[in-house]
C-alpha cells in the first residue's frame, strides 16, 4: 500500500485569486501535508484549463482575438511530429529515456502558480510531505479541443496519440520539478469531461478508448514514482478509473456522493490494492456558505456508511480516504473559495480526531 491517507486534505487546481502570492499561501497554509500550485484563470486566457498546457504541441492553435484553440491538422505536419516523437522517446521511452521532458515545459507565461509555488518551497528548505500537481486529462483535452473544422480531436487518431503523450509529459515535467520539495508528488489528471460519458453527446467514445487514455497517463506518472489521481467533478463510471489503475479516485462527494457505493466490486478491488478515494465532499458553489464542520462531517458520514453496506469495512473507507473540495474554485467569489479551503481543513482536522488518526 503506498500510504494511509486518513482524511488527508489536498485541493483541486484552480483558484479565483489574481495574486499568484496570495494564492500560494492560501493552498500551503489551509493544505499543509499537500498544497497544490495554483491555476490561476482569472490571470486570462493562457490560465485557462485548455490552453495552460498547449505549449509545445505541435499543431495546436491559440486564436486570442476569438479566445479559441484548435488543432491545425490541414497541412503537412510531418515535421513536427517527427520531431515531437523524437523528444517523446528521448524522455519516456521505457528503456532508454531520459526522463527529461522540459520540451513540453509548461512556462510563467502559462502559469504563474508553478512558480509562485516553487520558489516558496525552495525558501522554506524543507519538504512537504506531498505536493500535488494537475493537468487536464487526455480524455477531456481531446474531447474538448477541436480541429479547424470544429471536430473534436479526439477522433483523428494520429493527432489523438500526440496529444495523450504530450498531457503525459506535462505531467512529468510537474513531478520532476516538484519532487525535490515533498517527500511524494501526487499527480491529479483532470477529467470533467467523464460526468458526460455514455450519454448521447459521446455514444460513440468507446470504453475501452478511455481507459486505455487514462492508463498510459497514469502509466507515466508512476514511471516517475509519482501517485496518480484521477478527478471527475459530476458523475460517472467509476469503475473505468479504477481498471484504468488510478491510485487515487476523486469525485464529488458532495453532489454524487452516493454513486460511489454503485461500484462496490471495483471500490474493494481498488482498495485491496492500495487505491484512495478522495472525498469532493466540500462544495465549491454558494452552499459553501450555509454548511458547517459538523454538516459536511455528518453527510461524509453518511456517505461512508452507504459505501460500507455494500461489505466494505467502515475504517479502511476512512483510513484510505482523503478529502478535497468538490472541484475546483476558480469561477468563486474570493473570499467564498478562502472558506473552501479553511473548511477543507477544519474537516480533515475533525474527522481525524473522530477517528483517532
Amino acid at each position: 500500500m503506498p500510504f494511509q491517507p486518513e482524511f488527508l486534505a489536498t485541493g483541486i487546481g484552480s483558484m479565483p485569486f489574481d495574486d499568484p502570492e496570495h494564492a500560494v499561501e492560501v493552498s500551503l497554509t489551509t493544505l499543509p501535508e499537500a498544497p497544490i500550485w495554483p491555476q490561476l484563470p482569472r490571470l486570462g486566457l493562457n490560465e485557462q484549463m485548455m490552453p495552460q498546457y498547449s505549449e509545445g504541441i505541435p499543431c495546436l492553435v491559440i486564436d486570442r482575438e476569438k479566445e479559441r484553440m484548435y488543432f491545425d491538422t490541414s497541412g503537412d505536419y510531418t515535421a513536427p511530429f517527427a520531431a515531437f516523437y523524437e523528444a517523446y522517446l528521448l524522455a519516456l521511452d521505457p528503456e532508454a529515456g531520459n526522463g527529461d521532458c522540459s520540451a513540453l515545459a509548461i512556462s510563467p507565461a502559462f502559469s504563474q502558480g508553478i512558480y509562485a509555488l516553487e520558489k516558496r518551497l525552495q525558501a522554506e528548505g524543507a519538504k512537504r510531505r506531498f505536493v500535488k500537481t494537475q493537468t487536464t486529462g487526455p480524455c477531456t483535452f481531446t474531447l474538448s479541443v477541436p480541429d479547424e473544422n470544429k471536430i473534436p480531436i479526439f477522433y483523428n487518431a494520429e493527432f489523438r496519440d500526440v496529444a495523450i503523450k504530450a498531457l503525459a509529459m506535462k505531467c512529468r515535467w510537474q513531478i520532476e520539478k516538484f519532487q525535490p520539495f515533498a517527500g511524494q508528488v501526487i499527480c491529479f489528471i483532470d477529467e470533467p469531461v467523464l460526468s458526460a460519458y455514455g450519454s448521447s453527446t459521446y455514444v460513440s467514445v468507446k470504453r475501452e478508448d478511455v481507459i486505455a487514455m487514462l492508463r498510459e497517463t497514469i502509466d507515466a506518472v508512476h514511471a516517475g514514482n509519482a501517485l496518480a489521481g484521477v478527478h471527475c467533478c459530476g458523475n460517472t463510471e467509476w469503475s473505468i478509473l479504477v481498471e484504468a489503475g488510478a491510485d487515487i479516485v476523486n469525485f464529488d462527494a458532495f453532489e454524487f456522493g452516493e454513486t460511489i457505493a454503485m461500484y462496490p466490486e471495483a471500490v474493494k478491488t481498488h482498495l485491496d490494492r492500495g487505491g484512495m478515494l478522495a472525498w469532493g465532499i466540500v462544495p465549491t458553489n454558494a452552499a459553501i456558505r450555509e454548511h458547517t464542520v459538523d454538516s459536511l462531517s455528518a453527510r461524509f458520514e453518511k456517505m461512508m456508511d452507504n459505501l460500507a453496506q455494500k461489505g466494505i469495512d467502515k475504517r479502511r473507507i476512512a483510513e484510505q480516504a482523503l478529502i478535497t473540495p468538490s472541484c475546483g474554485t476558480g469561477t468563486m467569489a474570493p473570499e467564498d473559495a478562502e472558506r473552501v479551503f479553511q473548511t477543507t481543513a477544519a474537516l480533515c482536522a475533525a474527522m481525524r480526531q473522530r477517528y483517532g488518526f
